[in-house]
């Protein structure tokens, strides 16, 4: 199990924060962390694939209100997010939580793009100059998460070494590591925004690149 942040539940329940309770029964551990698929918006997949990738950064707390409006508005988004279990007053709470807290990913037209900056969710838009790069590492952290047991963010890239993971889900990506005893921590980057997830790999999978 990877680490856990300390979950301050500001939406527990009166903000707004979707919420799943269960009383009585056999409670999960405390904190732990289960996947959930990732949240997108619908879309025209043949049109979207044709406009650019942009990276939203969200005013605070409005990364699900940003995926929300999109899909009303007919632009396509993406919101990595896993379940956060927590113990609340003798009953279970799960939490759906962004992957990247104050980031939605979106493909946008030029059109599109107007009308984002003018909703009320975004701060900033900005457009990874590297769009192969950006879209790949996207897609292994999304294939991470319907996959791994452990994702979990990774707030500060670390000086690592570059390996490739050789078996498992995850085979044939590459990745970044942090030495850890037992087994290895892969991290996968997005370079553009400075973050990364991370996945508990076994050292006998990763070969050097």
């Amino acid at each position: 199990m990877g680490p856990v942040d300390n979950f301050r539940l500001w939406g527990f329940p009166a903000l707004g924060e979707v919420a799943h309770y269960r009383a009585g029964g056999n409670p999960l551990w405390f904190g732990y962390l289960e996947l959930k698929e990732m949240q997108s918006t619908p879309s025209d997949a043949g049109e979207q694939q044709l406009h650019p990738w942009y990276v939203a950064h969200t005013r605070p707390r409005c990364e699900k209100k940003l995926v929300a409006w999109c899909g009303r508005a007919e632009h396509a988004s993406e919101l990595p997010t896993y379940v956060s279990v927590r113990k609340y007053r003798g009953k279970e709470a799960t939490f759906h939580k962004p992957l990247f807290p104050g980031y939605v990913f979106l493909r946008l037209s030029i059109q599109g793009k107007r009308e984002v900056m003018q909703s009320d969710y975004v701060a900033n838009l900005l457009v990874p100059p590297d769009q192969v790069e950006f879209e790949a590492q996207l897609a292994g952290i999304l294939q991470a998460l319907e996959t791994m047991e452990d994702v979990w963010l990774v707030p500060n890239i670390g000086v690592g070494t570059r390996v490739l993971i050789q078996r498992g889900p995850l085979a044939g990506l590459e990745a970044w590591v942090e030495d850890r005893h037992g087994p290895a921590t892969a991290l996968l980057r997005l370079d553009f925004i400075g973050q990364a997830a991370a996945v508990n790999v076994s050292v006998e999978d990763l070969e050097l690149v």
